[in-house]
């Protein structure tokens, strides 16, 4: 333990010492750095490969479940990926320095916000390993320095891919210890990292429910989360119903362990006779258990008796909660009283519904006519995320390069006093 306490606190300080050069590097040197990890990544995929099949290896031998395992995986596509994501952030453009709402006081003063690094992340995330090289790239461009600790069972994996990274930080004349990815599989080293308040700025953990709970609870640095992804839709009953129908199927199977994915689908009873049954049978043939209210039940029979659970259920699966409400009033009411904040959708031609829709309910997206599956940094145009956020301090929804930045207020004067 004393060895993980000592070798935490080396790791920060080497943080903290990066993330002033950081906050100094010129545009051109952060993307020269992006170029060179992601070149590095394209050269050593061979390399990877090898390193990431002994953590499959091992996860297989320990009992690791085919989705985890999936995650886990590398290969030349998710390669490919990375590399070209890498290469998508170098193309963004760079906040930081970026001087905004600059006006004139009527002493003489001008006073406007700069753009600024937030510092130093810690991010803490499961097995996916191409997350090591999403991180480390998003909070290279924004000008910060990274501590990334990943699932034990990508050890090899995010070893394999920091190396990469490091080779190019190094070609690109900036901090090597600009990104650290821890090399120990001790989760000692998780609770120092979240406890190091004179180095780390903010935490960013991603992964399941019970670690990002376990973080927020310890943690004495600031935490950027979410714990559930609640999503639902809502059918008015002036919505197109084949739009409608397609929204909902989209939303719900397009994939199931997503933070994005429908759990609860809303049907206003005017339409529920028209839209239920086909929904029902798509969703039945592609294998979705349903749990639906008495009035959903009674226009598709194979459905299960939802309980009071469902509703508050984040299911990472194919199954789906269905209720009958009377009017978009009670499904507001039934989103903000069981949504988690993280992105709902309404189907509705009506704009003064979709507008009210916009306005009232509390979320990180809210969207009209459209699936909770663009709920995504990428599709939000951000070039990549760090995650999703549900607090409503600092950053909401997709957290991508801005919201791993800062403002600070700057003062531009001619040798004004106050008097």
């Amino acid at each position: 333990m004393e060895n993980i306490k000592q070798y935490m606190l080396q790791v920060g300080q080497q943080a903290r010492a990066a993330s002033r050069l950081m906050a100094q590097a010129s545009t051109n040197a952060k993307n020269h750095a992006l170029e060179n990890i992601a070149t590095a990544i394209l050269l050593n995929s061979t390399k990877l490969i090898a390193e990431n099949a002994k953590d499959v290896a091992a996860a297989k031998q320990n009992g690791l479940d085919a989705a985890s395992i999936d995650r886990l995986t590398l290969t030349e596509k998710t390669i490919n990926s990375m590399a070209e994501g890498l290469r998508q952030i170098a193309a963004l453009p760079d906040l930081i320095g970026e001087i905004n709402d600059l006006k004139f006081r009527p002493s003489g003063i001008q006073v406007g916000k700069m753009r600024v690094p937030l510092g130093v992340i810690g991010i803490i995330y499961e097995s996916r390993p191409n997350v090591t090289a999403d991180a480390a790239g998003l909070c290279l461009k924004s000008g910060n320095a990274a501590i990334l600790r990943g699932g034990s069972e990508a050890i090899f994996s995010n070893q394999a891919i920091a190396e990469c990274v490091y080779r190019g930080l190094r070609e690109a004349g900036l901090p090597q210890n600009a990104v650290q990815v821890i090399n120990t599989t001790d989760r000692a080293a998780v609770g120092e990292l979240i406890t190091m308040k004179d180095y780390v700025d903010v935490i960013v953990p991603r992964g399941g429910k019970s670690l990002i709970a376990r973080i927020s609870e310890e943690a004495s640095v600031p935490v950027i989360k979410h714990l559930d992804g609640i999503c639902h839709v809502y059918i008015d009953d002036e919505a197109d119903l084949p739009k409608a129908i397609r929204i909902a199927d989209n939303a719900k199977t397009h994939r199931y362990g997503v933070c994005n994915a429908m759990e609860t689908l809303l049907v206003n009873a005017s339409v529920a006779a028209q839209v239920l049954p086909e929904l029902g049978k798509i969703y039945l043939n592609k294998g979705v258990e349903l749990r639906g209210d008495e009035a959903a039940r009674t226009l598709v029979p194979q459905m299960k008796t939802a309980t009071e659970e469902d509703w508050r259920t984040e299911y990472l699966a194919p199954i789906l909660s269905v209720r009958i409400v009377a009017n978009l009033d009670e499904a507001i009411d039934h989103i903000n009283t069981y949504s988690s904040q993280h992105t709902d959708s309404i189907v509705t031609e009506n704009y003064s519904k979709a507008m009210r829709f916009l306005r009232e309910v509390d979320s990180a997206s809210v969207m009209v006519n459209a699936s909770t599956r663009f709920a995504d940094g990428f599709e939000y145009g951000l070039g990549a995320e760090i995650g999703i956020s549900t607090d409503k301090i600092h950053a909401r929804g997709p957290v991508g390069l801005e919201g791993l930045t800062s403002q600070k207020f700057i003062v531009l004067g001619s040798g004004q006093i106050r008097v």
